[in-house]
């Protein structure tokens, strides 16, 4: 706390950063970009994180636009406040690159993630592993004597805790399509 009784930090509700230049606290953002569908875009856009050494947690990318030919990428990146400034500035400066959004800092957003687990497993396990799924609201979209491969959909902590539940009952294998996400209202 500072002389104002402010906390360090400013909230979505805030219209001040009041948050330190120097300030070392690591965040994760979703970021949407509006690009041109073209060859060559994702590279460029991709490229520009790899060549600065940004991580990028998750990346998805499709049309979303035939007529205008737009295609929208959200990304899941981390870094100190600075630096997902520095990114957003950036990708705005590129050519092919219409919009970018940070949906964690503009306001409520709607994130979604699907996934497909393949569990192995006999008797009680597998009657455990159908248990959680129930609860999960997972879908079982395969299934042999000895496997069930899920379909979860569902914000990435809900699929985290799915995929941390269905471990010890046998998770062999899963594929992740990463986050796809959209602000709320109008």
């Amino acid at each position: 706390m500072n002389a104002l009784n402010l906390k360090k930090g400013s909230t979505s509700h805030s219209a001040y950063n009041l948050r330190s230049l120097a300030d070392t606290t690591i965040e994760s953002h979703t970021l949407t970009i509006m690009v041109d569908n073209e060859a060559g875009v994702l590279a460029r856009v991709i490229g520009l994180f790899a060549g600065r050494g940004y991580n990028i947690e998750s990346l998805t990318v499709a049309e979303v636009d035939h007529e205008g030919k737009r295609s929208r990428i959200t990304v899941v990146t981390t870094g100190t406040p600075a630096v997902i400034e520095q990114i957003k500035a950036q990708l705005g400066r590129l050519v092919p690159v219409y919009e970018v959004h940070d949906l964690t800092i503009e306001g409520a957003s709607v994130e979604r993630e699907l996934a497909l687990l393949k569990v192995t497993g006999t008797g009680e396990k597998r009657v455990e592993a159908m248990r959680i799924a129930e609860v999960f609201r997972a879908r079982v979209v395969d299934s042999t004597l000895e496997s069930f491969v899920f379909e979860i959909t569902g914000a990435p902590k809900k699929i985290d805790a799915f995929t941390d539940l269905m471990r010890p009952l046998g998770l062999m294998d899963s594929a992740r399509t990463g986050v796809a996400a959209i602000s709320r209202g109008v």
